[in-house]
């Protein structure tokens, strides 16, 4: 991916020397035209074409965004009601992920959203365990199936 991104920098500023105009609106036809290049060629990569990483980037920052506010939305649901009424616990979350890269970002994503936090990271060679401490958990499962389909499923993603 990196050379991909290295490679269209580097026509778009082929174009500019060719075009000897320095502007950025040239730097902006010579990168669009690099993108199109690279994308006729895009079967000769090891990987696949950056652009669709970078897409899936994108939109796992516009997902922990959502998921920000939302989880905003109900702490302060819970915090504001007048008899507190909540369920806190510890539950199990077994990931599929295997970089540790990986796995510290879903970490700082789950601790970064009010009301969840990440308390401990179990690494065997089998598997990966969060332990994942909630605020208000009333169904295990189904605060482990909000965090595959969302996090997981976006880093995921982002990384193959």
């Amino acid at each position: 991916m990196a050379f991909q991104i290295l490679l269209n920098l580097f026509i778009a500023f082929v174009w500019m020397f060719l075009k000897v105009s320095y502007d950025p609106g040239t730097f902006i036809i010579g990168y669009l035209m690099g993108l199109g290049m690279l994308f006729v060629v895009r079967r000769y990569f090891r990987s696949r074409f950056y652009l669709g990483k970078v897409w899936a980037a994108i939109y796992l920052v516009l997902l922990f965004f959502k998921e920000l506010i939302l989880s905003n939305i109900n702490v302060l649901k819970i915090v504001l009601q007048p008899k507190l009424d909540f369920q806190p616990g510890i539950f199990e979350y077994k990931t599929i992920l295997t970089k540790d890269w990986e796995i510290t970002l879903l970490s700082n994503l789950i601790t970064l959203t009010p009301g969840t936090l990440v308390v401990d990271v179990l690494e065997n060679e089998k598997e990966k365990i969060l332990y994942i401490h909630a605020i208000h958990v009333p169904d295990a499962h189904e605060a482990i199936d909000g965090i595959k389909n969302t996090f997981e499923k976006a880093i995921m993603e982002v990384s193959r």
